[in-house]
């Protein structure tokens, strides 16, 4: 019988893949997320850049919580689009793997969760640790043609300071806001982390002014956890959060066009991304019902890439 291994003291489980307790292997693990979710969206946003689909399948939680249970899976794929049933053990709730991993958990119930299959446990509940597992851990599991996605590095060595400090202006203080404004009871409410949102944007869009030869936050070339988290915070900005009866109808793009451009180049010209971006689940995930919005207008909350825009991308990318 394999050995269970708690969580830290912290609530969470911090393991890492490619370790002798957790080699990596095309059939053990499997991922838990909630598209609604920034932080799950980041979890995904790696496997799915890093083509880690064959090796890394996953299971969709339902948007919204449904009584003590918490984050619940619909019982059928037809049931929620967006969804899946716990493909594993056919869950009800995301708890109850909590309780099968530690039957004394008392922690709360999150996603992205990395699950062992072999030992029935949790890996690591952790983002930030999950991206940078799935820079590497797969690596020599992908086809060699598939170099692009093999050298893809989520936290380089030469870039980590730089991805540090940006990711300080992150998180906590902007996914804070951007949540605070998703469930903002009143115009005063909404305008107060509104504008830290903004003061935010202006940061980020003086940082693109001083390095205007880059595509990605840090690079010309290279996509890093950087653009990973900020690309799922703004977006739910975008979209969950914003409450046209509290604001101008302003967006990412009208205040900061810089930042608002460099959302656009990575939704509509980075593969991988714009699979990962589910606009309802982030709507229900705010309202905590199901969503009767016009979900299949995309431009509703990202603009659309433009002429001008691709002689940009041309010119920076040198193709």
């Amino acid at each position: 019988m394999p050995v269970n291994h708690p969580p830290s003291d912290d609530g969470s489980w911090h393991h890492q893949l490619g370790t002798s307790l957790f080699p990596a292997s095309p059939s053990r693990y499997h991922l838990y997320i909630g598209s609604f979710c920034p932080y799950a969206h980041r979890a995904d946003l790696a496997r799915s850049l890093k083509g880690l689909q064959p090796f890394l399948p996953i299971s969709i939680v339902k948007p919204y919580t449904e009584g003590p249970g918490g984050w619940r899976f619909p019982s059928t794929d037809a049931e929620h689009p967006g969804s899946t049933p716990d493909h594993l053990y056919g869950s009800e709730f995301l708890s109850q793997l909590y309780f099968k991993s530690d039957t004394d958990y008392k922690g709360k119930y999150t996603v992205p969760m990395l699950w062992d299959k072999e030992t029935e446990q949790v890996v690591n509940n952790e983002s930030q640790e999950i991206m940078r597992m799935l820079s590497s851990a797969f690596n020599d599991l992908l086809p060699p043609a598939n170099t692009a996605q093999r050298v893809l590095d989520f936290y380089p060595p030469d870039l980590r300071p730089q991805i540090d400090e940006l990711s300080t202006w992150i998180s906590p203080t902007l996914t804070t806001a951007v949540y605070k404004t998703g469930f903002a009871p009143t115009a005063s409410a909404y305008a107060s982390a509104s504008q830290t949102i903004f003061t935010a944007l202006e940061r980020f869009e003086n940082h693109l002014a001083q390095h205007q030869e880059y595509i990605y936050l840090l690079s010309r070339t290279r996509i890093t956890e950087a653009d990973l988290k900020l690309y799922t915070t703004l977006i739910r900005f975008n979209t969950a959060a914003f409450h046209p009866q509290f604001d101008d109808g302003e967006r990412v793009g009208e205040k900061a066009p810089r930042v608002g451009r460099w959302l656009r180049h990575l939704f509509w010209k980075v593969e991988g991304v714009r699979e990962t971006t589910d606009f309802r689940a982030m709507r229900e995930g705010y309202s905590g019902r199901i969503s009767d919005g016009r979900m299949e207008d995309v431009e509703m909350f990202v603009e659309p890439w433009t002429e001008e825009d691709e002689v940009w991308r041309v010119e920076r990318a040198g193709v």
